[in-house]
């Protein structure tokens, strides 16, 4: 008699399901990874853009950062009182708010990223460096082919 727990079902071959377990496992090991240093993914974004970008408006960050404004100021809270961040009114307009990215939040990032190299390292364990960039091109490809059928611009790393 055959174990049941040893038969894969048909669905858990398909594309879409291993897809999704995938992403599960790799939501939860960046999650822990970033915790472990006391951040959040929204964090390591926020932080991440500002280095890139240089100083923003929220709105600009949000766009670049591809949060969605109702979850920015709090993250932005959360930054700011860490002195992660300064947010300081525009020049040009006081109505909006300027972030600016501070030396404390440089090397928060560079300890982000390294938790996150880590993390990459744990969720790739079995696959070879050559394995590795055929999949990030495959999985860029498979998003970039769905965002422009939605009209989804391509953002950095949601």
């Amino acid at each position: 008699m055959e174990n049941p727990e040893k038969t894969a079902t048909s669905w858990e071959s398909l594309p879409s399901w291993l897809l999704t377990q995938t992403a599960n496992h790799a939501h939860r090991l960046v999650a822990e990874g970033f915790s472990s240093v006391g951040a959040r993914g929204y964090h390591y974004r926020l932080l991440a853009t500002l280095e890139q970008f240089g100083p923003a408006s929220q709105a600009d960050l949000g766009r670049r950062s591809g949060i969605h404004l109702s979850d920015m100021v709090a993250a932005i809270n959360e930054l700011a009182d860490r002195k992660l961040v300064e947010r300081a009114p525009d020049p040009a307009d006081r109505r909006r708010n300027i972030i600016t990215l501070t030396a404390t939040g440089k090397r928060q990032l560079r300890r982000l990223e390294k938790r996150l190299a880590e993390t990459q390292d744990e969720l790739l364990a079995p696959l070879s460096p050559e394995e590795r960039q055929r999949l990030i091109e495959l999985l860029s490809r498979l998003l970039n082919h769905h965002n422009r059928r939605t009209g989804t611009p391509d953002e950095p790393w949601r």
